[in-house]
């Protein structure tokens, strides 16, 4: 009873938050500074180009649609003056991301801040990737491990060059996550998975999201990376197409919806502030506060069993990009 007193209350406290510290006039000048946002085509991932942009970073709009990526760069340059770098990237394609790690790799010797803000959500469970997993947990959580992983030394290297030794890495995920676990044999499509629902299946990628961006944190902060995770709050955005409208509607009035611009506040607070730089292996929530995440996503022997997993789906792949 305690546990769901416990969940409820950080519901209450993540949906209706006090009034953010951090505003986007906190930035600092980004000259110089190189950023990936994966899923950057629409809402959040597009507002936090365009925040990056507006602060003279370089920014890798990284999306699975050329035609949307294009249209979002093409409104960018009208509302900034700057040019975003589309980057050719489907997370739910183990191909795409080599691919794109590939030309990532091949155009630029740094990276400051990966934001892994891509996913989807609610999808038919007809759904898969192109590689067999659940869409939601090979998007979400498998295919942000897969890329950050190639991109990785990238990050080092530039973690290396910096006056305070950092990179870092931003992982969205979701308050959804309290009420979610990992059940390892729904990763793939199975009669496990089919028991699911795609709320619990969505839940249980949210739980990767943290479970992943901890274990970062602990396998590489003494090498300058910086591994935070990101609830960034109830936010309308196009990640909502799967529901249907009527639950659409209720989860708008009972998650009291905030717009786009704020909800890029706690992970653009996670990814430039200097106030941020030693947040490594924490959990965000809105609006740009430090948070408490669900206790599965601290049993260590969870950790290491989800790291293991996503070591052995790419361990006979080429990563040497």
């Amino acid at each position: 009873m305690g546990n769901t007193l416990g969940k409820l209350h950080d519901v209450y406290s993540q949906t209706y938050p006090p009034k953010s510290k951090f505003s986007t006039h906190d930035i600092p000048d980004l000259s110089g500074k190189v950023m990936i946002v994966t899923g950057g085509t629409a809402g959040l991932g597009l507002e936090t180009v365009k925040v990056l942009l507006q602060n003279n970073a370089k920014v890798y709009l990284a999306a699975r649609s050329e035609s949307k990526a294009k249209k979002a760069i093409d409104g960018l340059k009208n509302e900034t003056g700057r040019d975003a770098v589309f980057l050719n990237l489907d997370l739910a394609s183990l191909d795409s991301i080599e691919r794109a790690a590939k030309e990532f790799n091949e155009k630029e010797t740094r990276l400051d801040v990966l934001f892994n803000n891509g996913g989807v959500m609610l999808t038919p469970m007809g759904d898969l990737t192109a590689d067999g997993y659940d869409l939601q947990f090979g998007t979400n959580v498998l295919g942000h491990y897969y890329f950050t992983k190639l991109v990785l030394p990238t990050l080092l290297r530039t973690a290396e060059t910096l006056p305070d030794g950092t990179a870092r890495v931003v992982n969205i995920s979701s308050m959804a996550h309290l009420f979610g676990d990992l059940n390892f044999d729904s990763f793939r499509d199975s009669a496990a998975r089919r028991k699911l629902s795609p709320d619990a299946l969505y839940m249980q990628s949210k739980v990767g999201n943290i479970v992943f961006s901890y274990e970062l944190a602990k396998r590489y902060g003494d090498q300058g990376i910086v591994s935070t995770a990101v609830h960034p709050g109830s936010i309308y955005t196009d990640i909502l197409r799967h529901a249907n409208p009527l639950k659409e509607k209720i989860m708008s009035i009972v998650f009291n919806f905030a717009p786009v611009s704020q909800g890029v506040l706690t992970q653009l607070w996670a990814g430039v502030s200097p106030e941020t730089a030693d947040f490594n292996g924490k959990y965000l929530v809105p609006w740009a506060r430090v948070g408490k995440s669900n206790e599965v996503t601290h049993d260590q022997e969870v950790a290491q069993r989800l790291w293991t997993w996503l070591e052995d789906q790419v361990k006979h792949r080429h990563d040497d990009i």
